[in-house]
C-alpha cells in the first residue's frame, strides 16, 4: 500500500521531504550541456541559502556544516533553475558552473565509466 500525500506530490506547494538526518539529495546538472555535474545533499539551511543567494550551498557530511560549493576554488554553481521530484525528496539543480565541478578539477564528479569491473575515463 502506498502512503502517498496527494498535497505533496499532486499540489503547488513546496514541502520539501527532508530524511531521517534532516537532507534531500540534490543533483547538479549544467543548465547548456545537461552534464550532471555533482550530486550532494541539502539541508533546510543549504536549501534557504541556495534560494536566498542564487548560488548553490549543500550540507557537507563529512564537515557537519553548511558549505557553498566554490567558497574556497571559486567555482561556484550559478542556479538557473530548481527541479522537485513527485515526492520532494530530490532535487535537481540547472547550475550553470564557473569552473570545474570536481574536487579533482574535472568537469564533472562523473568522468568515469564502469567497464566490465574496472573503471574508464570517460
Amino acid at each position: 500500500m502506498s502512503s502517498a500525500d496527494p498535497d505533496r506530490e499532486q499540489g503547488d506547494v513546496f514541502l520539501p521531504k527532508f530524511d531521517e538526518k534532516g537532507l534531500l539529495t540534490a543533483v547538479a546538472v549544467d543548465s547548456a550541456s545537461r552534464e550532471v555535474l555533482m550530486v550532494a545533499f541539502m539541508d533546510a539551511e543549504a536549501l534557504a541559502k541556495t534560494r536566498e543567494t542564487g548560488l548553490a550551498h549543500f550540507h557537507s557530511r563529512s564537515r557537519g556544516r553548511l558549505w557553498m560549493k566554490g567558497e574556497t576554488s571559486g567555482h561556484v554553481l550559478k542556479v538557473d533553475e530548481i527541479l522537485v521530484d513527485c515526492d520532494q525528496d530530490c532535487l535537481v539543480l540547472n547550475v550553470t558552473p564557473n569552473g570545474p565541478a570536481c574536487h579533482t578539477g574535472a568537469t564533472a564528479c562523473f568522468y568515469r565509466k564502469l567497464d566490465g569491473d574496472r573503471l574508464a575515463r570517460r
